[in-house]
């Protein structure tokens, strides 16, 4: 099986990339290598990726449908797995411009390209911020009809999109919804990467609130498998890949001061109105239909995440949060 994955130098393509060289697919990554945060990071994962023989790279925007579509008139692809997307809430606030233009046009136009050259199968990333301030187990048939942010709103309308290509073109499609991934190599402008940092550099500690917000952690390595595992399905389907088990923030900070033997120097700020006090998955559908659920603890997955920082400090530590 040859795969199309967007977003193959991000932190969680990277990985997906990597889950499918080791089953021996082939892998034709793509990515636009934006400066959304350093080029050190993803220059890192791509490297890993290109000792893979199956593998092959090209920096390509996804809004450039031309460029985009010598890719599929080059060989048949099976299926195309798009994990490229400007993330982030807060970020979105500033150029949704560019969010719309990567989430939307993006993935329309691999919608289009996949019904002209006969993919049958496509997933789409998508994210816990489409439920919004939803309270209580996040289950995928709740509302998700008021995103917080331009973000959660491009990732829903995305959603939407790949219904009606699903509707009237038969199209296969996957939709996980990921809640709050962590791991080695992850993005810096997440709170366990930005934790790690500044606990080891002994730098101030931003903590939004009193550090009772919780998040449903999701390792990244169990997101990857989740998301390979949604190749196998036909239709449309929906489905949450998260812990199924919040955690406070206060008590990531805690595991993370033990690992790293230092302790944190908290900077408390006021709560930031576009974060939700609580995340929490319903996996119940993933367990149905995928066979999934997460194997790494938080504990294990922290302790991994705090071992490739130190094993790669000497940039890491200068790497723009």
């Amino acid at each position: 099986m040859t795969v199309l994955v967007t977003g193959a130098a991000g932190f969680i393509g990277s990985n997906v990339a990597r889950l499918l060289l080791d089953q021996d697919r082939e892998v034709v990554g793509v990515d636009n290598l934006n400066a959304s945060y350093d080029a050190r990071l993803k220059e890192w994962r791509l490297q890993r990726l290109r000792s893979y023989p199956g593998f092959s790279f090209h920096q390509v925007e996804l809004a450039d449908r031309t460029t985009l579509g010598t890719l599929f008139s080059q060989g048949h692809l099976e299926a195309v797995i798009n994990l490229a997307a400007r993330a982030g809430v807060r970020q979105s606030l500033e150029d949704p411009w560019a969010y719309y233009e990567t989430n939307l046009t993006g993935t329309m136009n691999l919608l289009d390209l996949c019904r002209n050259h006969d993919v049958r199968k496509l997933i789409l990333a998508s994210t816990s911020s489409v439920y919004g301030a939803t309270e209580g187990l996040f289950q995928e048939e709740g509302k998700t009809d008021r995103p917080l942010s331009p973000y959660a709103a491009s990732k829903k309308a995305a959603e939407n999109l790949c219904y009606a290509y699903h509707y009237s073109y038969g199209i296969n499609i996957t939709i996980p919804r990921y809640f709050t991934v962590y791991g080695p190599a992850g993005r810096p402008d997440m709170s366990i990467f930005r934790f790690i940092r500044w606990i080891a550099e002994q730098e101030p500690l931003i903590l939004y609130g009193d550090g009772s917000q919780s998040r449903d952690f999701t390792y990244v390595d169990d997101i990857a498998r989740g998301t390979v595992l949604g190749l196998g399905l036909e239709g449309y389907n929906i489905i949450n890949l998260g812990s199924d088990s919040p955690t406070s923030l206060t008590r990531v900070i805690e595991l993370l001061e033990g690992f790293l033997g230092k302790k944190a120097n908290i900077r408390r700020e006021p709560v930031n109105p576009l974060d939700v006090p609580a995340t929490w998955a319903d996996i119940s559908r993933a367990r149905a239909l995928l066979g999934w659920e997460p194997k790494t603890s938080l504990e294990e997955g922290l302790r991994v995440a705090v071992q490739w920082y130190l094993e790669n400090r000497s940039w890491a530590k200068d790497l723009k949060l």
